[in-house]
């Protein structure tokens, strides 16, 4: 049964209201955790485990046991964004030296111990939080592990998006790139030009920035020396968060609502269509897209207007709806006004993906030989031998199998 409107979103989801000391503009589900930067309240971690569990009064908890034995609040100044490397519920506990000699795995890169928060003011926080995830209800105390800002160069940091154990976080200075192979010794590895950036979003060989001129494209393809793409730019006057979804990207875009690029080609995107559904998705902030069995929802937080539901593939609106990446035919299914503006959203789990960008490995997989592929192993699929990228020119033709004279 399709329900739309206010009631109908309230109808499929039951809200509690949880009010937060200051404005949340980057929250992230994992587990039995929502873990939240608050502003001016820094860090912190609710504890979500019940809260489809109808049966308890107050679903939504910071201190699950006593306020003497849990607090997983970390204060700083003004915490703009969090980041974590996956959100599939991990336990690095489980991948001992026995078991990674018996199934030939990897052993967990450090960048999996914490999360990663930006503060405007004092750059770049980490906190472990694996203590969340052992078992142990006594030790839930968060704390910093690491507060960086060499030579200030994080001022004003908005937005982080982590790659493997890279980061990409938008500050005054512009993107910078962030080495966290060794997560409590970062290394500035660049900084990416674009004009007062505001969040970005990562896919295989590309980031995606949006900023005061628009949308711009790098590739990261080297992730030592990153390329500006400056003819893939698309303008648009209030881009904000942005979400790459196989050949779409979704661009929250304010008043203009929820822009949809082609990016088939990524280095000559194209604007699919603007959606504001007669103006009334008019003040959007973020976007998340994600499947529900067969069909296709982008979940949009309209700033003043609340939340709302977008299906993007139905059996009705695009008959040819399945493929890799069908064209998505938008529909406004729900919505729901909410008490303070709509900034953003958690994304949904990543399914099946057992390694990162830079080939390490998230998930035990229990069986002789499953580990997945590592980044050299990666770009074997991508690179020839001498290194560069294939292209189709390198295709070969009948004229390569035939012996050359001598």
């Amino acid at each position: 049964k399709r329900l739309s409107g206010e009631t109908g979103l309230k109808e499929i989801i039951r809200n509690e209201v949880k009010g937060t000391d200051d404005a949340v503009r980057c929250l992230q589900m994992r587990g039995e955790y929502l873990y939240v930067a608050e502003g001016r309240a820094g860090f912190r971690a609710y504890d979500i485990a019940s809260v489809a569990n109808k049966g308890v009064s107050e679903r939504i908890l910071t201190g699950p046991f006593s306020q003497l034995g849990h607090d997983t609040q970390v204060k700083s100044t003004n915490a703009t964004c969090m980041a974590l490397a996956t959100n599939q519920p991990i336990n690095p506990a489980k991948n001992t030296p026995e078991m990674r000699s018996m199934n030939q795995e990897q052993p967990f890169h450090p960048i999996y111990d914490y999360a990663f928060v930006t503060d405007s003011v004092e750059g770049l926080i980490l906190v472990a939080i694996n203590t969340l995830a052992d078992g142990e209800p006594r030790n839930n105390f968060l704390r910093r592990a690491l507060t960086w800002n060499e030579g200030n160069i994080l001022k004003g940091a908005t937005h982080i998006t982590l790659g493997g154990h890279y980061a990409y976080v938008a500050a005054d200075a512009g993107v910078v790139v962030l080495d966290l192979n060794d997560p409590l010794k970062p290394r500035v590895m660049q900084v990416l030009p674009t004009k007062g950036a505001r969040a970005s979003a990562l896919q295989f060989r590309y980031l995606w920035v949006t900023d005061e001129d628009g949308v711009k494209l790098f590739d990261i393809t080297n992730a030592r020396k990153i390329v500006p793409v400056p003819e893939a730019t698309v303008p648009l006057s209030n881009a904000r968060r942005i979400y790459i979804a196989r050949t779409y990207a979704y661009v929250a875009a304010k008043q203009d609502g929820l822009v949809i690029l082609n990016v088939t080609n990524p280095e000559k995107p194209t604007i699919y269509q603007k959606v504001t559904f007669g103006g009334l998705l008019n003040d959007a902030e973020d976007v998340i897209v994600g499947s529900t069995n067969a069909s296709l929802f982008a979940y949009v937080a309209d700033g003043r207007n609340g939340m709302k539901v977008l299906q993007l593939t139905s059996p009705a609106s695009q008959p040819n709806y399945y493929g890799f990446s069908p064209a998505p035919k938008p529909e406004l299914i729900a919505w729901a006004k909410t008490p303070s503006p709509a900034l953003a959203m958690s994304k949904g789990l990543d399914r099946d993906r057992g390694v990162d960008e830079t080939g390490g490995q998230m998930a035990v997989f229990g069986r002789l030989g499953s580990r997945p592929f590592n980044r050299e192993e990666m770009e074997r699929f991508y690179r020839n031998r001498s290194g560069f990228l294939y292209r189709v020119s390198d295709k070969p033709t009948f004229a390569d199998w035939v012996p050359k004279k001598k």
